[in-house]
């Protein structure tokens, strides 16, 4: 069994949402999730743009806060980082290292207090909706895994 991991920095930072990899939203690619993330938030094209040329996730993040929140942003927030996390792990080396994270709980432990996507280290109480996207992400990545290894084992119906 695989150490649980607690917080998505050091060794586990690929995990974060602001780790360098390209995604799509809306036919824009994004450097980072948190770029996507934050710039699905509005439907403003000007705002998505700004989000966009920020040269930082916390810069994006920041940005995002001050956008014009779509009407159905709190229906479909949880939809979009599961589109933008499946894209993210859709990169070989992110999906290996996902694999090998095995069964271990993923838990977005934080110090800002985000207990929507993640857990407050100071309280630990939090939702956990991001370690849960990726646990979820993670277990289609071993079914692909699995189809992909019995292809290679010539396949046997």
């Amino acid at each position: 069994m695989t150490k649980d991991i607690r917080s998505f920095k050091g060794e586990y930072r690929w995990l974060s949402n602001f780790h360098e990899v390209e995604v799509e939203l809306d036919g824009v690619t994004y450097p980072t999730t948190e770029h996507a993330y934050q710039a699905a938030k509005t439907l403003n094209l000007d705002e998505r743009q700004k989000i966009l040329q920020c040269k930082t996730p916390g810069q994006a993040k920041r940005a995002g806060m001050k956008v014009t929140l779509r009407p159905d942003w709190e229906e479909i927030k949880i939809g979009v980082m599961l589109d933008l996390t499946r894209q993210k792990f859709q990169v070989m080396y992110l999906e290996g290292y996902l694999l090998e994270t095995e069964d271990a709980q993923l838990v977005e432990g934080n110090s800002w207090g985000d207990v929507f996507w993640g857990v407050d280290e100071a309280t630990g109480e939090g939702q956990n909706n991001l370690g849960k996207i990726l646990m979820l992400v993670r277990e289609e990545a071993k079914e692909r895994a699995a189809a992909r290894q019995e292809f290679d084992d010539g396949g046997t119906t």
